[in-house]
C-alpha cells in the first residue's frame, strides 16, 4: 500500500517529511489539506491527528503525526534505501545525529519559527509584522548560529562528515529564513553558509522547493 502524506507543500513541517521521503526515493501520495477552510480542525482529519496539525503520514494501518517522528520512522524503516540518515550501523554516530536533531527542535526552530511567521504568515493574513518579535528572536538565533559556526568549523555536517536527519530537519525553515533580511545571519558565518549551500542543493529538496510559497492556490 502506498504511503500517504497529508499536508501542504508550503508548510515547513510537511516539507520536512517530504524531503525525507524523497531522500529515500519513495513513492508517496501527497494529500492536500485545506487549512484555509480549517479542514485540519474537522472530525475526519482530527481522527488522524487529534491536535489538528499537518502533516500526517499513513503507512497501511499505521498513522503518524509530528514531522520529526515521521522522518525518524521513514529513516528507520527504509534505512537500507538511499542515504543512511540515522547512521544505524554505528551507535555513536547515531547518537550524535539524535543530539543535533534535538538541537534543531529545541533551539533552532523556536528562534526561526517566529521570524518566519512575522515575515510570511502575518502579511499573508493581512497583519503587520511585529518588529519586536523579530528582534527578540534574531538575538536568540544569533547565539544558536554561533554554536553552529563553531561545530561546522570542525565537521562538514552537524553530526559529522556525513549528511543526516540532523541536517535535513533544518532545510524547510532555513529556506524561508533565507528569503528575509535575516539571511545575513547565515551568510556572515562562513561555515554555516557553506553547510546551507550544501544541504539546500540536494535533489530531494529541489523537488519540493518550488511548492514552498504562500498562496491559497495550494488547496
Amino acid at each position: 500500500m502506498a504511503l500517504k502524506l497529508y499536508g501542504l507543500p508550503m508548510s515547513t513541517n510537511t516539507t520536512r517529511a517530504m524531503i525525507c521521503l524523497h531522500e529515500k526515493e519513495l513513492d508517496f501520495e501527497l494529500v492536500p489539506v485545506n487549512v484555509f477552510s480549517a479542514e485540519h480542525k474537522q472530525p475526519p482529519f482530527l481522527s488522524k491527528n487529534p491536535f489538528g496539525l499537518i502533516p500526517v503520514l499513513e503507512d497501511g494501518e499505521l498513522t503518524l503525526f509530528e514531522s520529526r517522528a515521521i522522518t525518524a520512522y521513514v529513516a528507520e524503516k527504509f534505512k537500507e534505501t538511499g542515504p543512511d540518515l540515522i547512521r544505524h550501523k554505528d551507535a555513536k554516530e547515531g547518537a550524535v545525529v539524535k543530539v543535533w536533531t534535538e538541537v534543531e527542535a529545541h533551539y533552532y526552530e523556536p528562534a526561526v519559527s517566529p521570524i518566519i511567521y512575522e515575515h510570511f504568515v502575518a502579511p499573508f493574513q493581512g497583519k503587520e509584522p511585529d518588529k519586536s518579535v523579530i528582534d527578540t528572536n534574531v538575538e536568540k538565533l544569533k547565539k544558536v548560529l554561533d554554536v553552529y559556526e563553531a561545530k561546522l568549523s570542525s565537521t562538514k555536517y552537524l553530526a559529522g562528515e556525513f549528511y543526516s536527519l540532523a541536517d535535513l530537519s533544518h532545510i524547510s525553515e532555513t529556506h524561508y529564513l533565507m528569503q528575509t533580511p535575516c539571511a545575513s545571519m547565515i551568510n556572515e558565518r562562513p561555515h554555516v553558509k557553506a553547510w546551507w549551500e550544501d544541504i539546500s542543493s540536494r535533489p530531494a529538496f529541489n523537488k519540493v522547493e518550488g511548492g514552498m510559497t504562500f498562496g491559497k492556490n495550494q488547496e
